[in-house]
């Protein structure tokens, strides 16, 4: 069974930069889809960004756009969502999801989820 494990969550002001990393051992990354979602407090899980295998990103969050990117580093079998000029709304858990047939904005089109890491952005 393939655990993604996220990390890299924690406290940081208005305006400040996080990176997570998603990773999952003994499988490898590069022959999946790996995408992020948030869910906020009394809100539902919100799809907001996926890198293909092929390395394409699809952005399903107007909110993260210009903000949040997503990438991979092979040798580290890790995926990234670096996280600049954050603000308040984007407190949330935000969890890791694999796909094996393709990138998706919704939970049902992602096949493995991690266990997600807090995010909170407050002065």
């Amino acid at each position: 069974q393939l655990q993604p494990v996220e990390s890299g969550g924690g406290s940081v002001q208005p305006g400040g930069s996080l990176r997570l990393s998603c990773s999952a051992s003994g499988f490898t990354f590069d022959d999946y889809h790996i995408g992020w979602f948030r869910q906020a407090p009394g809100k539902g899980r919100e799809g907001l960004l996926c890198i293909s295998k092929f390395r394409d990103t699809s952005y399903y969050a107007d909110s993260v756009k210009g903000r949040f990117t997503i990438s991979r580093d092979s040798a580290k079998n890790t995926v990234y969502l670096q996280m600049n000029s954050l603000k308040p709304e984007d407190t949330a858990v935000y969890y890791c999801a694999v796909s094996g047939w393709s990138c998706s904005g919704y939970e049902v089109g992602m096949d493995y989820w991690g266990k997600g890491t807090l995010v909170t952005v407050s002065s």
